[in-house]
This record gives structure tokens, sequence and C-alpha cells, in this order.
């Protein structure tokens, strides 16, 4: 059975309704058997009231439904219900598409914003490391893939940047973005640019 991927409401409310001591107690409460509001008021030692609260919150996440017998309502765990989120939560595929909406490329930029004058060159080279890497990534664009580039070539690109193009250099093939081999420098074949 595929279960369709939870939408971030569905997500927020089933976390809403897990994240509460009480209502993880109704739970379990509930996944023994079914129980009135002012039954679980009583094993809780809560008002009936506070308890209704519970329920409703649990009840909008779908995990337990509720119905009138006699003069009280009485509420159940919804069948399979936490079992079929839990299932739908860790497919491979469903936490990768909550983060869908993000933009990846949002701290890239600012730390562009932060390092790059008006002209494109480096105020400096970032010291820290994600900082640093983000600036190579950068600067590894202008490298064209499958072209190899003789020590002067490299140089003139990195010269667009910073004066220092040996460092610049250095941490292109230390972070793994540029090979070197007899005097040449070339863009990894693994390489991706964001």
């Amino acid at each position: 059975m595929n279960d369709p991927i939870p939408s971030d409401e569905q997500l927020l409310g089933f976390f809403k309704a897990m994240a509460d001591a009480n209502r993880l107690k109704i739970i379990g409460l509930l996944t023994q058997s079914p129980r009135s509001v002012e039954e679980l008021a009583a094993l809780l030692d809560l008002r009936p009231s506070t308890v209704s609260h519970h329920l409703m919150v649990l009840s909008e996440a779908g995990l337990v439904n509720g119905r009138a017998q006699s003069y009280y309502n009485v509420y159940q765990m919804t069948s399979g219900a936490l079992e079929s989120m839990a299932r739908r939560l860790l497919a491979q595929e469903t936490l990768p598409q909550v983060a869908g909406s993000v933009d990846l490329n949002a701290y890239d930029r600012k730390v562009l914003a932060d390092f790059l004058l008006p002209d494109g060159h480096l105020k400096t080279i970032p010291a820290q490391h994600k900082k640093r890497e983000a600036i190579l990534r950068h600067i590894l664009k202008s490298f064209e893939p499958g072209v190899r580039y003789s020590e002067k070539q490299a140089n003139e690109i990195l010269e667009r940047f910073h004066e220092d193009t040996a460092t610049l250099r250095r941490e292109l093939i230390a972070y793994k973005m540029l090979d070197r081999a007899s005097g040449e420098y070339w863009r990894k074949t693994d390489t991706t640019e964001n």
C-alpha cells in the first residue's frame, strides 16, 4: 500500500498533536481501550475541558475519533493512524520533499554579498570553512568543464577574484573542486554547481 506523502499541514498537525505530554498519555490510554472524556480526565487528573481540547487536537491530526454513547462521547484511536503516519514519515522520499521549497543557494548568496565587492573582487578570502567553500563554488563557475588550463590561464581567471591566486588554486584543489597534473588545472568531473 502506497500512502501519499503528507502535506506540510498534516506534518505540522501530527507533530503538534504529539508534542504534548498529556496528549501522549491520552494516546497511550486510548490504545488500551476506548474511553470517555470524563474517564480520561479522572485518570490524568485534568479538567474535562482540558481533555476535550487535547482530544480535538488529536482528532484534527486524524489520530483519534469519537462517537456518542449514551450520555458520553467515547474516544478511541483511529485504526492504523499512527502506523500509517510513521510509514509515511519514514518513507525515503518524504523528508527531502518537505524541504523542497527551501532555497538551497540562499547561504551562498549571503556569503557572496558579504565578501564580494561590486566589481566581483573578494574583500578577503574567508577564514571560515563553510564561507570559503561558498566562495570557491562561485569561483569554480569561471572554469569550464572539460577544459584544461595552464597555471597562467588559471591565474588569470583567479586574479578576477583576488590577487592571491596561489591560495585560491591551492584551496580549489584542497576542496576537491579542481584537479592538477603536469602544470594543468581542470574541474573535477564529480563537482556540481549550486
